[in-house]
């Protein structure tokens, strides 16, 4: 079995958020889990975030031509071995030698063009796979040019193809005025894409793949109602015979509090006084109260409406009282940044807000923590429950999508409870949860016990990887 596993980022080639985490952790334990004879590799662009720290490590294979509608662009192709799987990298600095991976005015372009390069490298290293595995929106077009130019030609005719979510608001739409000249469409029905009268690239991969799957049990379930589905729910409702979900897992060899450079003290479940000495450093370093009893609620997110953060908002007051200590590392939507700026402004000596997307203070803040705050509107998986649990921080989340399948409600009597849980989208209901789990942590011997079984909690990816190969297995009909 031959999978070839498609995305825009990959740890640790680049990143902006939990995609990047499942294409630098997946293949991996997805590798380890199949028999000698099978195979996944990966490929990506070759960002100039890549290109600047790992390209003494990239090893050049040679170059093609890429068509798109009238253009013949130059695509260099590197590999390299990632803990023991083959990863490609496109080249082309017109579309990738930018700061960001997103948010330029091309991104339809610049991803077109990655999407064909895909096709097209698979002659030029000889690697035709029996599945091709394309992640969100961004790679959506390698399964339509797959179906709709290339399945005519005898070594593409039997690629099967499987097309995950990893969050449905990011659905790659565009308006119809650029489908042949910038998407290389003309040879491809008009009505597979179009969806409230634009181009809809997700839409159209869900028509075209033979599976589709999402991040977790839950948010498959989720998204064929409406208010979790971005108004795409009348299609994946019709072709729901091909939806799953396959719940993420983290890399638990890199968020690993017992091998962490990062952090003050390495510490494992078994000695969780280091812990504190993390929290003690943390707490001299941001000009904190130094108090073990005084409890730190974290937030280390996306600073987007989907992640609750109106929650946070309103109650704000109520949350960031003296006894209590609030760090929130994150940056993103204007509303929110300016929110906690003046926040900031108010001097309060018991909150500390970064505005920042920062890996290493990430876990710096999870060592330090007691509780990790996270009232997701939507949350197709989430990664940070996960990486919080890793470092002994109880999570507080809501029941939704993924955090509903791997944080089961604090119950002192059920020794598989691993935090707290609310289920309305409500401040008042958040706060009230929240007061819950902190009137327990000042129970010493009581949240002494949870952090622990938070800690051992198993959030690897081996579950999940065995499961992903059980998926390829039945599309290719094994």
């Amino acid at each position: 079995m031959k999978i070839l596993m498609v995305g825009a980022e990959a740890v640790p080639f680049s990143s902006s958020g939990g995609l990047g985490d499942v294409m630098g952790s997946l293949p991996s334990a997805i590798k380890k889990n199949m028999t000698f004879d099978d195979d996944i590799r990966v490929i990506l662009p070759l960002h100039e975030i890549t290109k600047n720290k790992f390209m003494d490590k990239l090893t050049f294979v040679g170059k093609i031509n890429v068509k798109l509608a009238w253009r013949n662009q130059y695509c260099g192709i590197f590999e390299c071995n990632h803990n023991g799987v083959i990863y490609y990298f496109v080249d082309n600095e017109y579309y990738f030698k930018r700061a960001d991976l997103y948010g330029n005015f091309d991104d339809g372009e610049k991803y077109a063009f990655f999407c064909k390069a895909v096709l097209e490298i698979m002659q030029a290293v000889n690697y035709f796979p029996d599945v091709l595995h394309a992640n969100d929106w961004h790679t959506a077009l390698c399964v339509i040019y797959l179906k709709c130019l290339y399945a005519n030609q005898e070594r593409y005719r039997n690629i099967k193809t499987l097309y995950t979510i990893h969050n449905i608001e990011y659905q790659g739409v565009f308006d119809f005025s650029i489908f042949d000249d910038v998407f290389d469409l003309a040879g491809c029905d008009r009505s597979l894409f179009d969806y409230d009268g634009n181009i809809n690239l997700t839409k159209a991969a869900i028509v075209c793949a033979d599976k589709v799957s999402t991040v977790s049990e839950r948010y498959s379930q989720e998204l064929l109602y409406r208010y979790f589905s971005g108004n795409l729910h009348h299609i994946l409702q019709r072709y729901s015979y091909k939806l799953c979900g396959i719940v993420n897992g983290i890399d638990i060899n890199y968020y690993n509090p017992a091998k962490d450079s990062i952090i003050e003290k390495k510490y494992d479940w078994k000695h969780l006084q280091n812990k504190a000495v993390c929290k003690e450093a943390f707490q001299r370093e941001f000009g904190l109260q130094i108090n073990q009893n005084i409890p730190i609620v974290a937030v280390i997110s996306r600073l987007a409406s989907h992640k609750g953060l109106d929650l946070i908002k309103c109650v704000f007051d109520d949350i960031a009282y003296e006894n209590l200590q609030f760090v929130l590392l994150g940056k993103g939507e204007y509303e929110y940044e300016e929110f906690f700026r003046n926040e900031m402004k108010k001097n309060r000596p018991n909150v500390r807000i970064i505005l920042d997307y920062n890996k290493d203070l990430s876990r710096k803040i999870y060592s330090a923590a007691d509780i990790l705050l996270m009232p997701s509107k939507s949350e197709p998986c989430g990664l940070s429950q996960m990486i919080a649990s890793r470092y002994g921080v109880v999570p507080v989340v809501r029941e939704v999508g993924g955090l509903a399948d791997t944080i089961k409600p604090y119950n002192p009597f059920d020794k598989e409870s691993n935090g707290f849980s609310f289920r309305n989208y409500n401040a008042h209901e958040m706060l009230h949860v929240l007061n819950y789990a902190l009137s327990i942590y000042s129970s010493k011997p009581e949240w002494q016990e949870l952090v622990k079984t938070v800690m051992q909690k198993d959030f690897s990816w081996n579950k999940s990887a065995e499961k992903y190969i059980n998926l390829y297995s039945e599309i290719i009909g094994n």
